[in-house]
């Protein structure tokens, strides 16, 4: 039996927000979902079937390539990670995950903005599972140095501010080059 109780009891000892939204997942053995981030808490509940996690914590950004934030695949890894481009990719060689298999009556806890490539195990069928979201909690007071999620959250509201300010996405990476070039080159004094 399901213990609901037990998953929202997290959420008043981690000072989470409230729910936001839960998710049936349904899936055939050997389903791929390609590596992501989520931008809250998230409890993934295991009920039938197993998946095979890796999870990067925030600080593998810059090796994970993810799609900028205006793309149609916003929060997903841009690296195929069957077929990884080295080349194009060559970052991910460095990125350092966690592998962990989740089965029935197994609940994992991805904090908001790891990553995470998931796949269906070939255990006998399909998976079910469900995916519990919760808002952040309030932040009283930031404390520097940054975290990695910090950082995470920065660059993706400036690189929204700056799509909206110059009402085309696809300028965001010229003016961040244009800002970088001019100012934080190492040819500047």
């Amino acid at each position: 039996m399901f213990n609901w109780d037990w998953i929202m009891s997290k959420q008043k000892i981690c000072k989470w927000g409230p729910l936001s939204s839960n998710l049936i997942l349904i899936a055939q053995e050997g389903n791929v979902t390609p590596c992501h981030y989520d931008e809250q808490q998230n409890m993934f509940a295991s009920i039938r079937g197993y998946k095979r996690f890796i999870l990067f914590p925030p600080s593998q950004f810059e090796c994970l390539y993810p799609h900028p934030v205006h793309h149609p695949y916003d929060r997903q890894s841009q690296v195929d990670f069957d077929n990884p481009d080295f080349t194009k990719f060559p970052k991910f060689k460095e990125a350092c995950g966690y592998e962990v298999i989740v089965g029935p009556e197994d609940v994992l806890y991805i904090p908001m903005y790891w990553f995470h490539h998931v796949e269906s195990l070939k255990h006998g069928g399909y998976t079910v599972s469900i995916n519990f979201w919760f808002k952040a909690g309030s932040v009283e007071k930031i404390e520097y140095p940054l975290l990695d999620y910090q950082r995470m959250v920065i660059m993706r509201n400036v690189e929204k501010m700056l799509a909206e300010a110059l009402h085309d996405p696809s300028e965001v990476g010229n003016m961040l080059k244009t800002i970088f070039l001019g100012r934080y080159s190492s040819d500047v004094d």
